[in-house]
């Protein structure tokens, strides 16, 4: 959808370029984060996508077609834009503001307010006591959500965001950056995303282009990047942490073992010890008729012991579920003292487990195919 060809940028009166032949392709309905240092030419690089600044160099299309042979200000009114600075109309109604580029491309009216209860709607704002309020009635979270729902108003292929959440509280940001992505699972917008925070660059990204000097260092998936650093100065810039980072981006399907062995409660302890022996587990889950996790039992309590597992078993502290990252499931364990956890599906039905011994391992695993 969006593809620069080796593209540079040299402002008048320096010789260095801010942006140096890079290039790179966005794939339709993909986030890309454009991130690095202050001053390495990732604004400059986004900008030049809607021509706010012409590059000097190298060619940039838009699902095919070369912006630089585009109506400047068509071009504009079809890529949606957000600003850290949000730039709303303080004389105007969230309802007018939300439309500002639907009134200008002359849609009908009434098809355009529908538009903006829609999407207010969508980030959880009621329409009916938001859409006559002004800015100045909004607090800076909300301000920031309608900066967002203007740009995609008129429901562009291409939204460009630069920094859009960095003014925001670290609280309010992190709620707005989950209603952002709900909305983009939905709305399958093509964006290019000017950050400074690895974070959040973490967080959003379909794929992350890293930025030094004007040059265009690495750009690969956020896991590869966490996995496999180009160079130093990548594996400098992501931290020193981003083996803990990449837990968020792994779920505990990644990592579990599905359909170990279970036991049930008439079974006997003594056959509960064997099952674990014969799997080298050190404990078992106890599921009911359906498949439910219920309990469990552990080697050390069922071995050279009698009695049925009904009558032995304990309560499981916690489960998870295997569409949860890994993050997740690390935080779980060590909030209830344990190094494993039952998975259950949306049900409760008993699917696998996963350890923090086996989320290690692949983890290292990961890090020795690189």
């Amino acid at each position: 959808m969006i593809r620069l060809d080796h593209v540079s940028k040299t402002f008048a009166n320096t010789t260095t370029p801010a942006v140096d032949r890079v290039s790179l392709q966005v794939p339709e309905g993909e986030i890309c984060v454009l991130l690095g240092p202050s001053g390495c030419g990732k604004t400059t690089t986004m900008k030049m996508v809607n021509r706010l600044i012409e590059p000097s160099s190298g060619e940039i299309f838009i699902d095919g077609r070369n912006t630089a042979e585009t109506d400047v200000v068509q071009l504009r009114r079809s890529i949606g834009y957000v600003i850290q600075q949000i730039g709303l109309f303080p004389n105007k109604t969230v309802e007018d503001n939300i439309c500002i580029v639907p009134d200008l491309l002359g849609w009908d009216r009434r098809k355009s307010r529908a538009r903006a209860a829609e999407l207010l709607d969508m980030v959880a704002l009621d329409p009916g006591a938001f859409l006559h309020r002004y800015p100045k009635e909004l607090s800076g979270g909300q301000q920031q959500r309608i900066g967002v729902l203007r740009a995609i108003a008129a429901d562009p292929p291409v939204l460009l965001m630069d920094e859009p959440f960095g003014a925001i509280d670290p609280i309010n940001r992190v709620i707005i950056q989950d209603e952002f992505l709900k909305m983009q699972a939905k709305i399958r917008k093509t964006i290019l995303f000017v950050s400074h925070d690895i974070d959040e660059a973490v967080k959003m990204a379909d794929r992350i282009a890293i930025f030094r000097d004007g040059k265009l260092v690495q750009y690969d998936t956020p896991d590869t990047i966490l996995a496999h650093p180009a160079n130093n100065f990548v594996s400098d810039f992501v931290g020193g942490d981003r083996t803990l980072k990449r837990l968020q981006l792994l779920t505990v399907r990644d990592a579990m073992m599905e359909e170990p062995p279970r036991v049930r409660a008439a079974d006997s302890l003594q056959d509960a010890a064997k099952t674990m022996e014969a799997h080298g587990h050190q404990a078992i889950v106890l599921v009911g008729p359906r498949g439910r996790a219920r309990g469990y039992v552990t080697l050390q309590a069922a071995r050279g012991a009698s009695g049925s597992v009904a009558e032995n078993h304990e309560s499981l502290p916690t489960t998870i579920q295997p569409h949860e990252d890994l993050r997740t499931a690390v935080s779980t364990m060590f909030r209830h003292d344990v190094s494993w956890l039952a998975c259950v599906d949306g049900d409760g039905m008993f699917v696998g487990y996963v350890t923090l011994r086996g989320i290690t391992r692949m983890l290292s695993e990961t890090y020795r195919e690189g």
